[in-house]
């Protein structure tokens, strides 16, 4: 699949509107173009995160891949299902969420047990990931909205937060700052 971006700036979105991948036309608010704009987003926060200086190399290669996924991800829910494009659009498969199970297990079996919930902020590779990790819930919550989404997009989204959390407490330095459930009640 090839793309060419010759001309950035077109004008045709000026009424509020927008092209999908297969070149029908909604508002801007469709379900669709957020949640598509969702996962640009969070793309956009893993760039953020990937460009920590201590950020572990492998956590970079990892997070090189998934935003490359992740404008496939884009790609599947900016064509509806029932789109009669011509050319197969491109769709999210079962194996990109198994991609990231099998990452999950390996980073998260080198990691200790944790007994409670993690407060961010280690330090900013960290921070960053948990960002990412919260856009991207708000990602699948998005991409629930979409009628006839591809499942897998769900599943892959889904599982992608997992592995984010999973980064972020890799990525951080010493142990983690852990919730106290109630510590400052009636303090």
């Amino acid at each position: 699949m090839t793309v060419n971006l010759t001309r950035i700036y077109t004008r045709l979105g000026d009424d509020g509107k927008t092209h999908l991948g297969d070149m029908s036309r909604v508002l801007k608010t469709d379900p669709r173009v957020e949640a598509y704009g969702t996962v640009d987003e969070l793309n956009s926060a893993l760039g953020v995160a990937k460009v920590q200086p201590e950020l572990p190399k492998q956590l970079q290669e990892y997070l090189e891949r998934i935003q490359n996924d992740l404008f496939d991800v884009g790609a599947d829910l900016c064509v509806p299902a029932d789109s009669d494009r011509k050319q197969n659009p491109l769709r999210v498969g079962p194996e990109y969420t198994k991609w990231l199970e099998e990452t999950c297990d390996l980073v998260n079996g080198k990691l200790k047990p944790l007994r409670s919930f993690v407060i961010p902020g280690s330090n900013p590779a960290s921070a960053h990931l948990h960002l990412a990790r919260t856009i991207c819930r708000r990602a699948e919550r998005r991409a629930l909205a979409v009628e006839g989404v591809n499942q897998e997009v769900i599943r892959y989204l889904n599982r992608l937060s997992d592995l984010l959390f999973i980064l972020a407490r890799a990525a951080a330095e010493g142990e983690p700052e852990l919730w106290q459930p109630g510590a400052h009640r009636g303090a």
